[in-house]
C-alpha cells in the first residue's frame, strides 16, 4: 500500500484509522503519518464532543455545530489527501501534528 493509499484509508474513521496505522509502521511514510495524525485528533475531539450531547439543550447544541465542523475538517482533509497535499485542518491542524508526532 502506498502512502496515498495509507493516507485516504486513514479517513475510514476508527477502523481504517487503525488499519492505516498498522501498515504504516512497517513501512513509515511521511505523508500517511501526517494524515494518520490529523486523523487521530479529529477522531478524539468526536469522542470528546460526544459527552457534549448529554447536557441538556446547551451541550446539544454545541454538539451538533461541533460535529457539523469536524465533519467539514474531515472532509477538508479526505479531499486533500486525494489530491495529495499535505495542509493541516483549520484551527488545530498543526497542534495535531505537535501532539501526536510519535505516529
Amino acid at each position: 500500500m502506498d502512502a496515498k493509499m495509507k493516507a485516504i484509508v486513514s479517513h475510514l474513521f476508527g477502523i481504517g484509522w487503525l488499519i492505516a496505522l498498522i501498515v504504516n509502521m512497517s513501512n513509515k511514510e511521511e505523508y500517511a503519518s501526517y494524515y494518520i495524525r490529523q486523523n487521530l485528533g479529529i477522531i478524539i475531539f468526536g469522542i470528546g464532543l460526544s459527552f457534549l450531547n448529554l447536557i441538556p439543550i446547551l451541550g446539544q447544541i454545541i454538539w451538533v455545530v461541533g460535529i457539523i465542523i469536524l465533519f467539514v475538517f474531515w472532509l477538508m482533509s479526505l479531499i486533500w489527501s486525494i489530491q495529495g497535499e499535505m495542509k493541516p485542518v483549520p484551527w488545530v491542524g498543526e497542534q495535531f501534528q505537535a501532539w501526536f508526532n510519535a505516529f
